[in-house]
This record gives structure tokens, sequence and C-alpha cells, in this order.
């Protein structure tokens, strides 16, 4: 799996590197600014690209500006965002188009590698990877919101594990209860959401974050 990294700050860079590299990924790319970043996504159109959302030349929103460019020339381009805090703007800027891979990861996460690299992988294969900080902080601005508001608490509870990107076998075991319950809160969100079922999970977890972006 070939990936394109950017990250400014030499020694996270080069521990992404070797920390990627030691669990079977290809270092397409590992660039250290905005247009070095869009350049390298357009040019070798790798299987994920992981960004730092602060890059040079402006360290606001450099990376994410440039991953969502690359996006437009490269349609469902997957996209791994890091970030050193929740920031709002960011993560629905990188929903807003509801295709491809994404994911919104904070730093913290980097250090735990089993949970970076399954991140990683998620958002390759066309899934989501939202960080449970970034998911909580999109549904409470949304929480006075119908049908939002419509939700259980324990469907609320699903929703958020699915924005995740967990499997329903995952969410049954996180929340202790049965595969067919997890179905039955599942079909009763996108119900209640106005959303279509489908058989494609990733696409149902796109759908809802969409959704709660507001689109």
């Amino acid at each position: 799996m070939r990936i394109v990294l950017a990250e400014d700050l030499y020694l996270l860079r080069e521990g992404l590197i070797r920390l990627l590299e030691a669990h079977g990924f290809e270092i397409a790319a590992a660039v250290e600014s905005g247009p070095e970043l869009q350049r390298a996504l357009v040019d070798l159109r790798p299987d994920v690209a992981v960004v730092d959302v602060r890059l040079p030349p402006t360290f606001t929103d450099e990376g994410l500006q440039a991953a969502l460019a690359a996006r437009r020339q490269v349609p469902g381009l997957p996209v791994l965002v890091l970030s050193q805090h929740v920031e709002q703007l960011y993560a629905r800027e990188l929903l807003a188009d509801g295709s491809g891979g994404v994911g919104y990861l904070l730093k913290d996460r980097v250090f735990n590698a089993e949970q970076f690299t399954d991140a990683v992988r998620r958002v390759a294969a066309g899934g989501t990877a939202m960080d449970p900080d970034v998911i909580a902080k999109l549904m409470a601005s949304n929480s006075r919101d119908e049908p939002l508001a419509a939700l259980t608490p324990r469907e609320r509870e699903v929703l958020e594990l699915m924005a995740e990107g967990r499997s329903n076998a995952a969410v049954a075991q996180r929340l202790f209860i049965s595969e067919g319950a997890v179905g039955k809160h599942t079909t009763s969100i996108f119900t209640k959401l106005g959303l279509t079922a489908s058989d494609d999970d990733n696409r149902r977890v796109l759908a809802v974050l969409a959704y709660l972006n507001g689109s």
C-alpha cells in the first residue's frame, strides 16, 4: 500500500515513516509543505494520503486545503488528516464531498501503532476513521437539530461508533449487545435520519457523517 505523507516536523515525519514501513506500508513520498503535498498526490496517486492539517507556508490549514485540492483532481482519493486539536471546521471541510475514504485523527492516536495503522488501512479501503473526540463535537454541535434529536441514547452510542468506522461486530462488542441488536438500531437510525439503507457499511457511515455535517 503506497502512502504520501505530509508532516513538517522532521522528527515526527521520520517517526511516522519508520512506523508505517515497519507495518508493511510503502512511503511513495514524504513532504513538508502544502504545495509539495498537492503535487505528490496528483502525480503519484497513492493509495492513501496521511496529512498534517497545518503545513508551511501558512501553518493554518495548508495541508487540508492541499489534500482537498488534490481530491478535486483525483476524485475519491483517500485522505487521513492528523491534527493537534479537534477543529470542527476542518472536519466539516473534509467530510463535505462525502466521497472516498476519509479520516480525522488527533496526533495523540499516532502513538498507538495498532490503532493508527488500522485507521490508515480503513481509510485506504474507502472507509472512515474519525477520532471519537471529533465525532463527539460534531454530534454536540448538531444535538438540537431534527431528526438527530429523535435518536435514543443507545442509537447515539451506535451512531458514534459507526462514525468511527467500526463494524457491527465491533459495535456489538463495545456495547455488550448482540449483532442483531446493532442491526436493529442501525435500521432505526437510518430511518430517523431519512437515509437509504445500503449493504456498503462504509458508504452508510459516510452518509451519516455528511448528514451530521449539515449537508
